[in-house]
């Protein structure tokens, strides 16, 4: 278990069905997981990096998602590389697997919506 900014447990809970379709929607398919997931592939690490996001995530959601990706392993707290007290959040090689996911996602919003723009750049 890991502790969310309000200091209560965030367990990593139980898929409702043996479907992976499901599975991956009980940690992933909510409005903002996969765009701090997307935050963390572009290179953000910091709390307010994710929070200046343009979606404008409200704080205490992106708490609360940072720790459930934490709790699921695809994320890690990290001591932060300019040496600040704060920690910051990097993709373990279980996030890092969603890259492609989220390059089809933009690729198929770039072909369908319009006035979307590539922010996930190929490393």
């Amino acid at each position: 278990m890991v502790q969310s900014a309000s200091r209560r447990p965030v367990a990593a809970s139980p898929c409702r069905s043996p479907c992976p379709v499901a599975g991956a929607l009980d940690v992933l398919g909510d409005r903002w997981t996969l765009l701090v997931v997307r935050d963390l592939l572009l290179g953000r690490a910091r709390f307010k990096e994710f929070a200046a996001a343009p979606e404008g995530i409200p704080t205490n959601i992106l708490s609360e998602r940072l720790s459930r990706l934490v709790a699921h392993g695809i994320a890690e707290q990290v001591p932060c590389v300019d040496g600040g007290k704060h920690l910051a959040y990097r993709l373990t090689k279980k996030g890092r697997a969603l890259r492609p996911i989220l390059v089809a996602m933009k690729d198929w919003g770039l072909a369908w919506q319009p006035g979307t723009k590539d922010l996930l750049k190929p490393r």
